[in-house]
């Protein structure tokens, strides 16, 4: 077997996150609201955690879930943000934070998800629901099967726009996960960075309720809520050096205090994180010798990608282990595993199969015959 060993901070694919003050590693304590996390968004991991999985209402936080079917839907072109939607005298009937949808009143979807997004409107929100399932039930339902593929074990879902309602709860955590769904939706940003704009030809204005795009250098969103049962709670994205950071506060007690906490986590992350795009290593062989076989050798591939997230503190580097044999033994499968490469830092680890790209089938008299006849009708 051939086994290399490349250890080496690699400049030119790692990205160091720029800070203005290093604020050094977070404490639950600096956190004043009961429930809180930090995630790097392009791999999952957990920066900063507390009470997780403690399972609270999060008012308008709800409009993330609801948002990724809407996105889904205008991805796939189910959804055309020309098409009108009328408002039931349900949707019409919200109250709470809303744009005074009259029954029968009709919007584009754009207005509608940009009300949603930007306004917090409960009523845009069921709008939405109701045109793309029919009634808002079955919307709702079609939300906790995707909080249940999403992996969020702490969330029920009792209505699409965060309303106070009995047994509707989720977690610091789960919010993560969903926000980290609905960001692969790039277009989500068209709104989210909305400060203030006009609807219903300029006779409605709507005002961001994140105050963190006039105040936070990368804000990117994504959605606050605010009621009774929750109090304050906010999903705040933002982008910097290439890192993409999700930092969820459940339950403050004012506003103020829900900014300053979301803030603080994304401070801590930027300054104390980065990210390590892996590549795959340029000494990575394109073949491996074949024995046996109907062909000399066959053809390698390898799809390495993706990032780990590196503590800034640590001095560890960026080591990239090769593990490919000097040759292999005939049949050969299409995709069938030969080696791998391995990336780590530190206790981080990714792992990628080194494949062959082809069939290689085993030698034997008839295919030899066959070969050889196919080659001199061919002369």
């Amino acid at each position: 077997m051939i086994k290399k060993s490349i250890s080496a901070v690699i400049l030119s694919v790692l990205t160091v996150v720029p800070t203005v003050i290093p604020v050094g590693a977070l404490s639950r304590e600096e956190i004043s609201a009961p429930a809180a996390v930090l995630m790097e968004a392009s791999t999952g991991k957990i920066l900063f955690e507390k009470n997780p999985h403690e399972k609270r209402p999060c008012a308008s936080i709800t409009k993330v879930m609801t948002l990724i079917p809407v996105f889904e839907a205008v991805e796939s072109g189910k959804l055309k943000l020309s098409d009108q939607i009328t408002a039931s005298e349900h949707a019409a009937s919200m109250g709470g934070s809303d744009i005074w949808l009259e029954p029968g009143e009709t919007m584009s979807a754009d207005d509608m998800i940009k009300a949603t997004v930007v306004a917090s409107a409960n009523d845009a929100a069921v709008a939405l629901a109701e045109h793309l399932s029919g009634s808002e039930e079955a919307f709702v339902s079609q939300m906790n099967q995707k909080a249940k593929q999403l992996g969020m074990k702490d969330t029920v879902f009792k209505n699409c726009n965060g309303l106070d309602e009995e047994g509707h709860i989720t977690s610091a955590y789960d919010v993560a996960l969903m926000s980290r769904e609905l960001i692969k939706h790039r277009k989500v940003f068209d709104y989210t960075s909305i400060w203030l704009d006009q609807l219903r030809g300029g006779k409605t204005q709507i005002v961001n309720t994140n105050k963190l795009l006039k105040s936070y250098n990368g804000i990117t969103g994504l959605k606050t809520g605010t009621t009774d049962d929750a109090g304050c709670c906010i999903s705040a994205t933002a982008e910097r050096g290439g890192m993409s950071l999700i930092a969820v506060v459940l339950g403050a007690d004012t506003g103020k205090q829900r900014f300053s906490d979301a803030a603080a986590l994304l401070n801590s992350g930027f300054a104390d994180y980065s990210v390590v795009e892996l590549k795959a290593p340029k000494d990575l062989p394109s073949d491996v010798k074949v024995n046996g076989g109907m062909e000399k050798s066959v053809k390698l591939s390898c799809k390495v990608g993706g990032k780990i997230v590196k503590p800034n503190a640590t001095t560890d580097e960026l080591q990239v282990d090769l593990d490919v044999p000097e040759e292999i033994d005939a049949p050969v499968k299409e995709q069938q595993r030969v080696g791998s490469v391995t990336c780590r830092i530190g206790k981080e680890t990714r792992r990628f199969p080194v494949v062959a790209s082809e069939q290689v089938e085993k030698i034997s008299f008839p295919r030899v015959f066959g070969a050889l006849m196919r080659s001199m009708l061919t002369i």
